[in-house]
């Protein structure tokens, strides 16, 4: 009686598994497609990483590089906090918990095709839909760990002193800490049109300016929609990068990304 009730049970969960499994990764493939296309494709490696997962679709894996971006970057690229990523994270989750219980399934079942081998493997892990579980849990509480703590705003506020330092051989205004400091083409003269997840990848220089005696241009500020006064060159609103980890980097430099260009500001050659 109880192996008739598992046949006619595994009769239609699992087709259900199969297509709510495929539905998933369609759906994290395409949130990858659209930030792909709408900037991603610009920043070296990450880029054709992300043309990778549409085209593979993988789930655990992808949320694996999610979650080292965020914790210590990933080749060279830092993520943030944002609502696609939390999203794709959850699908990504949810992917694996329910083509893994398919495979299960479909093993228990003694399923023929080009996955038998993997099939004999999880018919002999014990305790195998249970792990899934536990798996898919401790993947999301890893998710959210890492977002709580991603993409924190920056400090306001004080002074917003501008020096000069090294990358690559080229003079470039810096901050106080030595980042490399950038301009963003979509800007409007003296105005930021970065906010959102743009101004969380891109922390804008605020403060009052007070800049290295011989550095050429004119510094100001301009007010953000939040009332914070963000410091100006020449009227080009001023950004750091979330990618620069210290002085002499300029990760993102001539980056194609959030709306527009970004590009550092050469003092001299």
């Amino acid at each position: 009686m109880e192996s008739a009730h598992a046949a006619v049970r595994g009769g239609w969960l699992q087709p259900v598994l199969r297509i709510t499994g495929a539905g998933l990764l369609a759906a994290t493939a395409s949130i990858h497609l659209d930030l792909y296309l709408t900037g991603f494709k610009n920043i070296p490696t990450i880029g054709w990483l992300f043309l990778l997962q549409i085209i593979a679709g993988f789930a655990v894996a992808t949320l694996g590089g999610y979650l080292l971006s965020i914790w210590v970057g990933l080749f060279g690229f830092s993520e943030v906090r944002t609502t696609a990523g939390i999203v794709a994270g959850i699908i990504e989750v949810a992917a694996f918990a329910v083509l893994g219980l398919f495979a299960v399934m479909a093993a228990r079942a003694g399923s023929r095709g080009p996955g038998q081998g993997l099939a004999r493997m999880l018919a002999s892990v014990p305790l195998a839909r249970p792990a899934i579980g536990v798996l898919s849990v401790v993947a999301l509480v890893l998710l959210f760990v890492a977002v709580a703590g991603a993409g924190a705003p920056p400090p306001s506020g004080g002074s917003a002193a501008l020096k000069t330092g090294q990358v690559g051989g080229v003079t470039v205004l810096t901050n106080a800490k030595g980042l490399t400091v950038y301009t963003f083409a979509a800007d409007s003269p003296g105005k930021s049109n970065c906010y959102g997840s743009c101004a969380a990848y891109w922390p804008p220089v605020t403060g009052s300016p007070s800049a290295a005696p011989g550095i050429p241009g004119t510094f100001s500020t301009t007010t953000r929609t939040d009332g914070t006064k963000q410091v100006t060159w020449n009227g080009h609103p001023l950004y750091t990068y979330i990618g620069d980890h210290g002085p002499g980097q300029a990760s993102g430099n001539n980056l194609n990304i959030n709306g527009g260009l970004w590009k550092e500001i050469v003092v001299s050659g």
